[in-house]
């Protein structure tokens, strides 16, 4: 809509100074004839907005000039309330800026969208971990993210999980990611990803560093969780799955994937695996709900264990048997 659109350009010219009306086409994805259109609109309306020619040219406000104007809807109120995590703000040491912000902003929307924030707070709480959550601490979190803000380089003792275990390495930290209740900073030169919580040791440097000017930080993760799961999953299995066998993950993709029904019902697919030791674990979870057919080592495994089962219990009665 024109109207939402008129706001977004003057809160754009409001928060990041001067634009092009390409940088505001690209930004809005409209035409740059559309942004002319709207840049007259906003100036019949009495917005003190002008534009500079030349190559350093652009839109930009009056000096001084602000705007209370939000231009909230409520679906957009009611997502920046169930945005607000409190508990990695807290970690963080951010707990009360966190409180203080939404206090703010609550009191600086009308009556209605204050409405519509209240009812989405009071009806939804996030909780990011899983019930089986290690739980690991992370004292020095407040500390590398204050050194991912002021762009200092750390010291740290690491721990890693291949000999040797603990080392020491020297990071230019770009950035923090949470992921599945776990924090990990991304840090040069690299980049590569450490884990928050296996750092063992911390010393804050007054040496800067400078962040690359293209590092895109979502970026990097996904293009790194993509990675990460091309590599774990390297090998692969064929098996055979009963009706209604519990699958999950890259498992259940798999088997919706490529999976074949055959005519006694079960469901025979190529999925992947991180390893035989791996697979061993997971395919047992699943009891008599799965076969493996390949690798043979993995078959092998499998059917001695269940023969050392057999052999264990053989001389149980089960209750109700005759």
């Amino acid at each position: 809509m024109k109207s939402s659109r008129l706001v977004s350009i003057l809160l754009l010219l409001q928060t990041r100074g001067r634009m092009t009306a390409a940088q505001l086409a690209e930004e809005l994805e409209v035409s740059v004839r559309t942004v002319y259109r709207d840049v007259d609109a906003l100036s019949a309306a009495g917005v003190p907005l002008y534009g500079d020619a030349g190559h350093a040219g652009g839109y930009r406000l009056l000096d001084g000039y602000r705007t209370r104007l939000t231009g909230l809807t409520a679906d957009e109120a009611e997502a920046l309330f169930l945005a607000g995590v409190p508990g990695p703000a807290a970690e963080l040491g951010l707990g009360s800026v966190l409180a203080a912000a939404q206090l703010k902003v609550r009191a600086a929307l009308p009556a209605e969208l204050r409405a519509h924030a209240d009812r989405i707070s009071g009806r939804f709480h996030l909780d990011a971990p899983g019930w089986y959550a290690d739980g690991e601490e992370a004292p020095y979190l407040p500390a590398v993210a204050d050194a991912v803000w002021n762009s200092r380089v750390l010291n740290v003792v690491y721990r890693r999980w291949r000999e040797p275990t603990d080392v020491e390495r020297r990071l230019e930290p770009y950035g923090l990611v949470l992921k599945a209740g776990r924090w990990y900073v991304v840090a040069g030169p690299g980049p590569r990803t450490f884990r928050v919580d296996q750092i063992l040791e911390l010393a804050t440097s007054d040496e800067e560093f400078e962040r690359p000017g293209d590092f895109d930080l979502a970026a990097y993760w996904t293009a790194y969780q993509r990675d990460f799961h091309d590599r774990l999953y390297r090998a692969e299995a064929v098996v055979r799955l009963a009706p209604g066998a519990a699958l999950t993950g890259p498992l259940a993709r798999a088997v919706a994937a490529n999976g074949r029904t055959d005519s006694d019902g079960w469901t025979q697919a190529v999925v992947p695996i991180e390893s035989v030791d791996h697979a061993y674990g997971e395919f047992l979870r699943l009891g008599t709900d799965v076969e493996v057919l390949q690798p043979p080592e993995l078959r092998a495994r499998i059917a001695r264990t269940a023969a050392e089962l057999a052999g264990r219990y053989g001389n149980f009665a089960v209750p109700g048997d005759h």
